[in-house]
């Protein structure tokens, strides 16, 4: 019996994902043996402040925004203290749901998290703070993205365009890698990922992270 084999266009995928996991093996273990193990650790507090209390307040985001290493002096940061803790616990409750919803795919509840935490100010824009507070929410599921998991991408070959709805594309995209990279490493998750290709994006000029 002949094999059956993808499309021509499958089958390029297939390629250029095989030769990403070249580059992204070595890159997680770049990753893990330059960046210090404390680094995280104030993603880790979040995270599990997160899991215990089921929403981000905003001493969660001002972290994330340190660990992130983003500017806190714009307009939006005044408009989102000037909220009380109650109002953005009260959105960023409902995209923790989201995002754990196992009923969804990763994408999807992506997608369905982005858009409802796009509600608050610093978050209608930009993806970079809002997978972080959606990472922390499902760490197991979520992935981190910012301007050098973008420089990663376009220098593998992986296409992610700007349009709206990104961080869902994102993490299909993720998905992707993943189902074809379970012959060179089990048991990666999503996060594993986004640092390696956070490490190979690192000569991204002026990074966000």
């Amino acid at each position: 019996m002949k094999k059956t084999t993808g499309t021509p266009a499958q089958e390029e995928f297939a390629a250029v994902c095989g030769q990403a996991w070249d580059v992204l093996i070595p890159a997680r273990a770049g990753y893990l043996a330059n960046v210090s193990p404390h680094y995280d650790e104030v993603f880790h507090d979040v995270a599990q402040r997160t899991e215990h209390a089921e929403s981000l307040g905003k001493t969660d985001i001002a972290a994330l925004v340190v660990w992130k290493r983003l500017s806190a002096q714009t307009p939006w940061v005044t408009e989102l203290m000037s909220l009380s803790d109650t109002q953005v616990r009260a959105v960023t409750k409902r995209a923790v749901t989201a995002v754990r919803d196992t009923a969804l795919t990763r994408s999807e509840a992506a997608r369905t998290g982005r858009g409802i935490i796009a509600e608050l100010p610093g978050f209608r824009t930009g993806d970079a703070l809002a997978s972080a507070v959606l990472t922390a929410a499902a760490p197991q599921r979520m992935a981190v993205y910012d301007r050098r998991v973008q420089h990663a991408l376009d220098a593998l070959g992986l296409p992610l365009t700007p349009t709206p709805g990104r961080y869902g594309r994102y993490l299909q995209l993720l998905d992707d890698l993943l189902h074809h990279g379970t012959a060179h490493t089990g048991g990666w998750t999503a996060r594993d990922l986004d640092t390696a290709l956070y490490w190979t994006g690192r000569l991204t000029p002026a990074p966000s992270r």
